[in-house]
């Protein structure tokens, strides 16, 4: 009687790991023309398709950078959308750790880019930029010196609360190192 082959475990099969075998792995490659990395990152071919391109994260990425979700809506819409999904995902803290994801060079959050605004500072600006404009607006708008003005006492607020979002921002990358990682 001849053997039809042979096995490595001896009669002891949890001695390999379940499901393990020799065939070879299938392995989606990126549709980017001349790249060889795996293709994760669905990204759909056309506007209400259910067919999808397989990318890279890199290419992902450049397939994405300019894509715009609140496309062909009025202010009013985008904010109401906004809104509609922060509310409906609470709970869920952003994937900050894709280095793809975010607005504008990936280096600041949309809320960063919001605070910055409101204190009249640019994405590029430094931490000691932030300082100075938070206590510019301080001394302008501090119920203390504008005693009674609603409108200044609002302006107060919403720089206080911007510092308080570019401090933990800044204090967050610091305890990271320099590259974010």
């Amino acid at each position: 009687m001849a053997r039809i082959g042979r096995k490595n475990d001896w009669g002891f099969p949890r001695w390999r790991g379940y499901g393990s075998n020799n065939d070879a792995q299938k392995m989606r490659i990126c549709d980017r023309h001349g790249c060889d990395d795996a293709g994760v990152c669905p990204a759909p071919k056309s506007p209400n398709s259910p067919e999808r391109w397989m990318f890279c994260a890199t290419h992902a990425a450049e397939y994405n950078k300019n894509w715009d979700y609140f496309a062909g809506l009025s202010k009013e819409e985008a904010e109401k959308r906004r809104a509609d999904e922060q509310r409906d995902n609470k709970g869920y803290k952003e994937s900050s750790h894709y280095g793809w994801a975010g607005s504008g060079d990936g280096s600041r959050s949309a809320d960063e880019m919001r605070a910055l605004e409101v204190l009249g500072l640019e994405s590029h600006s430094e931490f000691e930029d932030i300082k100075k404009a938070w206590r510019r607006i301080a001394k302008e708008t501090h119920p203390d010196v504008k005693p009674g003005d609603k409108q200044a006492e609002e302006m107060f607020k919403a720089g206080q609360l911007a510092f308080e979002v570019l401090r933990a921002a800044d204090e967050r990358r610091s305890w990271n190192g320099p590259s974010g990682e």
